[in-house]
């Protein structure tokens, strides 16, 4: 076992920041932020300045953030047949999805599996748009209206997807469009001022905040889906219990680091290049997926013929290095990727993640080349000796 660690897992989850952690120590004894005494107040005024900086980061007004325990909260909120718009009841007859988001979108939250469509992608895992255009025009509004729900950024392949164009056709079909901003947000800019997305999901703890706490961003509050968590008025009634003060002041601070540091996706996409190179360099044989299209400054994912990912996986986790074999959502299993299958690339090829931050240096990037040496010697070991 290496004595240190490169965690090349950012994806998964950012490690937390300095500034996120100091805000949580300071909120720990807050007051119940619904109380109208002083030190209620206090903790109220912790809840909103966290507002306020969630909003900025997505160039949105702080009234239409609502703070959740995390995106598949978020996700199962957004993602059902009842809305409302004022007291008038609205209801979204069928869900579509792409084929490769993340299981929160694909589960189709409170749809039930007869009114989800998946929409495909090309072999970059970019959305087909004229499917789904086609599908759209084909819908029955007399049912009711269409939602559609995607990622704007693969959370295995860092593909960004063309959301300006996607809102485009979904508002031309009459629809409402939920963007799943987990990944992206931090990462590339999202102005919520600009026609884009009616909702996004956020997660604190992608970019450097505390888990256990995410929010749905609205572009208005004209409508809102029928809350999933029922009880007090919390959230202005759109998602009751008492507010995780501590883990939204972190979320805040970590908000805040988010947008101040766009700046240095620059640099994070040459320590990228970098990995690639060694990737190419080492292995000239592997596939890297989704490099023909826009992605996150952060990920690549990649695939070695004649080496699994389980094991490759396990291999650099002994050398000292912490990657993904995919998606983190699963309880921790490596099995086939869903988004190489929805890419077209079959359902039995293993592939590896890479992300990385801000923190990634040299040395950690060394680690990766050292311990991918191995791997690959050893893959050479094996071919010669069968």
């Amino acid at each position: 076992m290496a004595a240190t660690r490169a965690y090349l897992d950012y994806n998964a989850s950012a490690p937390l920041i300095a500034e996120a952690r100091a805000a949580m120590v300071a909120a720990l004894d807050a007051a119940n932020p619904s109380s109208v005494h002083t030190e209620g107040r206090a903790s109220r005024r912790l809840v909103e300045d966290a507002r306020r900086d969630v909003a900025r980061l997505v160039n949105a007004r702080p009234e239409h953030v609502i703070f959740t325990s995390g995106a598949t909260e978020a996700a199962s909120t957004l993602l059902t047949p009842d809305w409302q718009m004022g007291r008038g009841a609205i209801r979204m007859s069928y869900l579509y999805v792409s084929a490769a988001d993340h299981p929160c979108l694909l589960n189709g939250g409170r749809f039930a599996p007869a009114q989800v469509t998946r929409i495909g992608v090309d072999r970059n895992g970019v959305a087909d748009l004229e499917a789904l255009a086609a599908a759209l025009a084909q819908h029955d509004k007399s049912a009711g209206l269409p939602l559609v729900a995607i990622h704007a950024a693969n959370n295995e392949t860092g593909v960004v997807q063309p959301v300006g164009r996607i809102a485009e056709i979904v508002k031309a079909a009459g629809g409402v469009l939920v963007v799943d901003a987990v990944q992206a947000a931090g990462r590339i800019p999202l102005d919520m001022s600009a026609p884009y997305a009616d909702y996004l999901i956020l997660s604190s703890h992608k970019i450097g905040g505390p888990k256990g706490v995410g929010a749905i961003v609205a572009a208005s509050d004209l409508m809102m889906p029928r809350p999933l968590v029922n009880g007090g008025g919390q959230e202005k009634g759109h998602r009751a219990g008492t507010e995780n003060v501590a883990g939204i002041a972190g979320f805040g601070a970590a908000a805040r680091a988010a947008l101040a540091g766009l700046d240095d996706m620059d640099a994070i996409a040459r320590r990228r290049d970098e990995v690639e190179a060694i990737v190419r360099e080492l292995a000239p044989d592997a596939e890297i997926f989704g490099n023909g299209a826009q992605r996150l400054a952060n990920t690549t994912f990649f695939a070695i013929p004649g080496v699994k990912a389980e094991t490759a996986q396990i291999a650099f986790d002994l050398a000292g290095v912490a990657l993904s074999a995919g998606s983190a959502c699963s309880s921790g299993k490596v099995g086939p990727s869903h988004v190489l299958k929805a890419m077209g690339h079959g359902d039995s090829l293993g592939a590896l993640r890479v992300s990385i931050g801000r923190a990634t240096g040299a040395e950690e990037i060394g680690a990766f080349r050292v311990a991918l040496a191995g791997i690959v010697a050893r893959r050479a070991g094996k071919e010669k000796a069968a």
